[in-house]
C-alpha cells in the first residue's frame, strides 16, 4: 500500500498549493497522521520560513517541526551539483523522508517552486526522487499564457519523463484553465496517457490570482505601521497617489492599494477618509514608498481615526514599487483563510476525490473520526444546497461564519438585520464577506412583513393573538425568521448566538410544530472527541423528562445518529448499572429502556448504566459482561437536562472537544439553537447540519 504521494509540477505558478490543500483536506479525514514534505524550498532571509511548510503545519496543525518538513534550500542543493555531490542530496533527502515515513500513515510531497537559481536542474531532481522513493506522481500544469497546443505539449514531455524512470503517474491535474476549455483540455490529456490516469481540469480563479496585502509585505520585506490585522485583504486593482486631490479621489476603485510616497499626509489620510465613506469605494490598502514614514503627528492622527485598512512601508521608490506589485505572484500563506478555504472549494468541485484516491491508495476505515464527521458535514450539505437564514445577523461570529460558508458555496444564506449596519461591522471588523453577494433583510422594513403578521395572526388567534400583537411581534428576528423556514421562503434557521434558547425555540414550537409521529422536540450534541464522535442527549430542552419521554429521546437521537453516520448504541444513563442500584431516579432510566427496545428493536440499548461503563471498554465488560453497548455506547441519553447540560460542558472544557450543536430534534422544519457562547466553528458547523436536516424529504 502506497505511503506517500509526489505533487509535482514543470513550470512556476502552477498552482500547486491549492492541489496540496485539497489533497492534505481529503487526507486527514482518511488518517490521522498525515506528514507533509518538500524536498527544495527557496532560500529566505534569516528569521522567515518557507510559506507552503507555514501553510500547511499551521492550518491543518499537522503534527511536525519546520525543520524536519524539507530536504535542503535550493542554494544549497546548487552548491552540491557545484561539487558533484549529487548522491548526498538524495541521500539525505531519503533519509529525512524516511524518518517521517516512520511517524506518519501516509505523507504529502510537494516538489520545487521553478524559481531563482537552478530551475533547469529542478524538474530532473522531482523525476529522481519519485524514482528512488518509489513514489507515484500527481503531475500539475498551469493553463496561463499557453495555447492548447502548447499546454499538451508541456504536459506529455513531463509525464514521458516520469514513466521512463518508471514512476507512475496515477493523476494529472490542468490547472488555471479557461472555462471554455476544460473538457478539451481532459480529452486530449487522456489521449497521451495510459487509460488508467485520472485527468482532470481546474478553473482559473480570480480570487486566487489576486495578491493580497501581505502578499505585498512579504514581497518588499516591509513594515506595518498599522492595521496588521486586515493583511489578508485582498488587492484587485493598483493606484498610484502622485496628483492633486481633487484628480486622485475620483480615481479609487474597490479593493484597490493606493501607492504614494510616506511624506503625501494628504493622499494617505484622504484614502483612510474615503475608505469609511459611504461615497466613495473600500480599499484594500496603501503602500508608502521611499522607505518613508508620515510625520509623528500624522502618525498619531491615523492611529486615533481606528481604521481597517492595513498600511505598509516599502524602500524602494513608487515606479519601483508600482512596477513589482503589478508583476507580483499571489501566494496562500497560513493566515489566508478565505484563499485556503476557496483552493479547498475548488479542488472538491472538479475533483473526484473518491477516483483520485483510489489511485494513490486505499484506506481501512473502521470507525467514525473527528474529521471524517466534518468532511461529511461538508460533503452532505453539498449534495442539495439548501438556504438558511440566519436572525442575529449583526453577530461578529455570524458573519466570520458566513464568510466562509460564502467561500465554500455549501448554502445559500440570509441575513436578517439592516443592510448599512451588518455592512459596516463587516468593513470595520476586516470580515471577508461580500455583502453585494449575500441576501440581507430588514424585517422592520421589508414587503415580507405585512403578509407574515397576517399567517402569524391566523396561526396564533385562537391562543388570544391580536392583529396588532402579530403586527409587533413579526419584527422580531426570531419570529420572522421562522417565519421564513414556514413559508419555504428558506429551509432552515440557525439563531442563539445573542438570544436566549426560550427566544430561539418558542417560535418554531408556535409555528413550525413538531413532526406527526413526534411527541416531544429534543436536543442533541454532537461530541467531537479525540478518536471517536458520540451524540450527547438532552443537554439542551427538556428539564426532567418521564420515562416515555426519555425514551422517546433516546429514539429520536439514534435515527439523528445514523443519518449522520454514526453506529448507533445507546447508552441509557443513570448513577448504576444493571441491577446494581434501586430508587425512582433509575426506576424511571429502566422503564425507559424497555420501552425503547419494545418500539425500537432495531436499536441497539442498553440501560440504566453509567457513564464510564458505556464508554470504557475493559469497565463495560466487568460491569455489563456481554452487553452490545457497554464499553462502546455512541449515542449517551442524560437522566435530565441537568446531569446533560453540565456533563457535555465538563467533557468539551476537558478534552478539547468539539461540541457541534445543539441540533433540534422532532421539528417539522429544522431550527437550531447555538450556545451564547459559541465559536464561528460552532455557528460554522451547525449551518451545515440545519441544511442536512432540510434535505430529508
Amino acid at each position: 500500500m502506497n505511503k506517500a504521494v509526489y505533487i509535482s509540477t514543470i513550470e512556476p505558478h502552477s498552482g500547486k498549493s491549492l492541489i496540496s490543500i485539497g489533497l492534505m483536506n481529503e487526507l486527514l479525514v482518511l488518517k490521522n497522521k498525515v506528514g507533509y514534505f518538500r524536498p527544495v524550498i527557496n532560500d529566505y532571509p534569516a528569521g522567515q520560513k518557507d510559506n507552503h511548510i507555514q501553510t500547511m503545519i499551521k492550518y491543518f496543525n499537522l503534527d511536525l517541526k519546520y525543520e524536519d518538513a524539507y530536504g535542503f534550500t535550493r542554494s544549497q542543493i546548487v552548491d552540491l551539483l557545484n561539487k558533484g555531490q549529487e548522491g548526498k542530496i538524495l541521500e539525505q533527502i531519503i533519509r529525512k523522508y524516511k524518518k517521517l515515513e516512520k511517524k506518519f500513515d501516509f505523507i504529502l510531497m510537494e516538489g520545487s517552486d521553478f524559481s531563482g537559481k537552478g530551475t533547469m536542474i529542478e524538474f530532473e531532481l522531482n523525476v529522481k526522487l519519485a524514482s528512488n522513493l518509489a513514489i507515484p506522481v500527481i503531475l500539475v500544469s498551469s493553463g496561463i499564457s499557453k495555447t492548447i497546443e502548447e499546454y499538451i505539449g508541456n504536459v506529455k514531455l513531463a509525464y514521458d519523463a516520469f514513466k521512463e524512470e518508471k514512476v507512475e503517474v496515477p493523476a494529472i491535474i490542468a490547472n488555471k484553465i479557461k472555462p471554455k476549455n476544460l473538457k478539451n483540455i481532459v480529452s486530449k490529456i487522456q489521449k497521451i496517457v495510459d487509460k488508467e490516469t485520472y485527468v482532470s481540469a481546474i478553473p482559473r480563479d480570480e480570487n486566487l490570482l489576486k495578491p493580497s496585502m501581505r502578499d505585498i509585505l512579504n514581497a518588499f520585506e516591509g513594515e506595518v505601521l498599522s492595521g496588521e490585522k486586515f493583511l489578508e485583504k485582498p488587492v484587485k486593482y493598483y493606484e498610484v497617489g502622485a496628483m492633486q486631490l481633487r484628480h486622485y479621489l475620483p480615481r479609487l476603485r474597490e479593493k484597490s492599494v493606493v501607492i504614494t510616497p510616506g511624506d503625501r499626509a494628504d493622499l494617505i489620510l484622504a484614502a483612510i477618509q474615503a475608505d469609511k465613506s459611504e461615497d466613495y469605494p473600500p480599499i484594500s490598502g496603501l503602500v508608502l514608498t521611499g522607505g518613508i514614514k508620515p510625520e509623528k503627528p500624522v502618525i498619531k492622527l491615523i492611529k486615533g481615526i481606528n481604521t481597517t485598512i492595513p498600511i505598509v512601508v516599502v524602500k524602494p521608490n513608487t515606479y519601483e514599487t508600482t512596477t513589482k506589485i503589478s508583476e507580483l505572484k499571489p501566494k496562500i500563506n497560513p493566515f489566508d483563510t478565505r484563499k485556503i478555504l476557496k483552493s479547498i472549494h475548488l479542488f472538491k468541485k472538479y475533483i473526484d476525490v473518491k477516483v483520485l484516491l483510489n489511485n494513490i491508495i486505499s484506506f481501512d476505515q473502521q470507525k467514525m473520526t473527528p474529521s471524517m464527521f466534518l468532511y461529511n458535514l461538508e460533503e452532505w450539505a453539498s449534495r442539495e444546497k439548501k438556504t438558511i437564514v440566519l436572525p442575529e445577523g449583526t453577530d461578529e461570529r455570524i458573519l466570520k461564519a458566513a464568510c466562509r460558508l460564502q467561500a465554500t458555496g455549501l448554502v445559500n444564506l440570509i441575513l436578517l438585520g439592516k443592510k448599512d449596519q451588518i455592512c459596516n461591522i463587516v468593513k470595520n471588523k476586516g470580515i471577508n464577506l461580500d455583502c453585494k453577494k449575500i441576501k440581507i433583510i430588514d424585517p422592520e422594513t421589508d414587503p415580507l412583513a405585512d403578509k407574515y403578521a397576517k399567517q402569524l395572526y391566523e396561526l396564533r388567534k385562537h391562543k388570544g393573538m391580536t392583529e396588532t400583537t402579530a403586527q409587533d411581534l413579526i419584527k422580531d428576528v426570531s419570529y420572522f425568521g421562522t417565519m421564513m423556514v414556514y413559508n419555504g421562503d428558506a429551509d432552515g434557521m440557525v439563531s442563539g448566538a445573542a438570544h436566549t434558547t426560550q427566544h430561539t425555540i418558542r417560535p418554531a414550537l408556535q409555528i413550525i410544530k413538531t413532526k406527526p409521529d413526534a411527541k416531544l422536540v429534543s436536543s442533541v450534541f454532537f461530541m467531537c472527541l479525540p478518536d471517536r464522535v458520540s451524540a450527547f442527549a438532552d443537554c439542551a430542552i427538556n428539564p426532567n423528562p418521564n420515562a416515555e419521554e426519555l425514551a422517546e429521546i433516546a429514539i429520536q437521537s439514534a435515527d439523528s445518529a445514523k443519518k449522520f453516520g454514526i453506529q448507533p448504541k445507546v447508552a441509557m444513563l443513570s448513577y448504576s448499572s444493571g441491577s446494581s442500584g434501586k430508587g425512582e431516579d433509575v426506576e424511571k432510566v429502566k422503564k425507559a429502556t424497555e420501552i425503547v427496545k419494545t418500539k425500537r428493536p432495531d436499536i441497539l440499548v442498553e440501560g440504566p448504566i453509567q457513564y464510564d461503563a458505556a464508554v470504557d471498554p475493559e469497565v463495560g465488560q466487568k460491569k455489563l459482561p456481554g452487553s452490545p453497548v457497554a464499553g462502546q455506547a455512541s449515542v449517551l441519553i442524560f437522566p435530565d437536562l441537568n446531569t446533560g447540560n453540565n456533563t457535555y460542558k465538563a467533557v468539551q472544557r476537558e478534552t478539547g472537544a468539539l461540541a457541534i450543536g445543539p441540533m433540534l430534534q422532532g421539528l417539522n422544519k429544522p431550527v437550531n439553537d447555538l450556545s451564547r457562547g459559541c465559536t464561528v466553528d460552532d455557528v460554522y458547523n451547525t449551518i451545515l447540519l440545519t441544511a442536512i436536516q432540510a434535505q430529508e424529504k
